[in-house]
């Protein structure tokens, strides 16, 4: 039996294997309960009784040996395979090229970013609104020009069902259905029946940002716009706050930031004036917060909003709106770096 035991060691040194199938199967041939290496060891009950300790002795060594083998093929075939784990053979041989992040997103986040830092919280809704949450709730009057085919896109003719506007509509259902505190800025994709051009497009994003409380004050509004301009164009930004009107707030007012390009001093881009217009803001008007479901007379709010592709463009100097839209990517490339 000494002889077979040899034999079969050196067999069992000469093993290969391609693959973990073929692996499995010199485990059965050799180690199973009906494998070459379990029937010695029930041939070792016809051993003599002086040759049993010997034989004994290699028949574990065998097994022992055996089993090292195997595993040892095993543990070759699952390191050369995690060796080329990533590998995908599919895969072109030509590099494939990154994206990146469209400029819009990142001054969309840059804004969200300031806005939470100052404890606001992110409110969404829809962009297939009613005419309530658009225009009645935010006291637009009923023959107010932004009820009119030429500006809204109504769906369907229905004067009831539109596109949205502007993103105070978000504003209007958060105070329907929360009662202050409320300070959430209203990010989103508006709608208005426009003609597409360099300046102007039929679609474009905005950020709202509406603050109710008790004793809320239009100093609060400013320090909370200079902060802003400060924190998205530099320390040295300066504001001014211009009178406006706007149905939904009163009084209102149109805020410049100190153009970033000359300083204030006067150049091309802010047209010799030093300053450039970048959002509409104001105190939230008592008609709106009662119509919301909010006792004006015990709280008062400010309200501001800001089209993201214009301070995109005061940021980055895209002089063209259509630019956003079409997906050019060796504009899109221009904004790698800005990740």
């Amino acid at each position: 039996m000494l002889d077979k035991i040899n034999t079969l060691k050196a067999e069992i040194d000469a093993l290969v294997a391609a693959d973990a199938a073929q692996v499995e199967a010199l485990r059965i041939k050799y180690l199973s309960k009906k494998g070459i290496i379990p029937a010695l060891f029930n041939d070792f009950r016809t051993v003599p009784a002086d040759q049993k300790r010997a034989i004994g002795v290699a028949l574990n060594d065998l097994k022992n040996y055996a089993t090292d083998k195997i595993n040892g093929l095993r543990e070759s075939l699952e390191s050369q395979s995690a060796g080329s784990e990533g590998l995908d053979l599919t895969r072109s041989a030509a590099a494939v090229r990154l994206g990146t992040r469209h400029p819009l997103s990142l001054v969309r986040e840059e804004i969200i970013d300031i806005f939470r830092r100052l404890g606001f919280t992110v409110a969404e809704g829809p962009e297939i609104e009613d005419d309530w949450h658009v225009f009645s709730s935010l006291n637009f009057a009923d023959d107010h020009p932004a009820r009119d085919m030429q500006d809204t896109f109504f769906i369907q003719r229905n004067p009831d069902v539109l596109l949205r506007t502007h993103t105070s509509s978000v504003q209007s259902r958060v105070m329907e259905n929360t009662q202050p505190p409320i300070r959430i800025i209203c990010p989103g994709r508006v709608f208005r029946n426009e003609a597409i051009s360099a300046r102007a497009h039929c679609f474009f994003h905005q950020v709202e940002a509406l603050y109710v409380d008790r004793n809320v004050s239009f100093a609060d509004l400013r320090q909370t716009l200079l902060y802003f301009a400060r924190e998205m164009f530099g320390p040295d930004t300066q504001i001014r706050l211009r009178p406006s009107y706007f149905p939904f707030t009163e009084p209102s007012a149109e805020m410049d930031i100190s153009c970033n390009l000359c300083g204030g001093k006067g150049c091309a881009f802010c047209k010799g004036t030093g300053w450039v217009e970048i959002l509409g803001c104001g105190m939230v008007d008592p008609n709106v917060l009662d119509a919301c479901g909010i006792d004006s007379k015990e709280y008062t709010g400010f309200a501001l909003g800001m089209g993201i592709e214009r301070i995109t463009n005061l940021k980055y100097q895209v002089k063209d709106l259509r630019m956003f839209s079409e997906n050019d990517t060796r504009f899109l490339d221009e904004f790698t770096a800005a990740h």
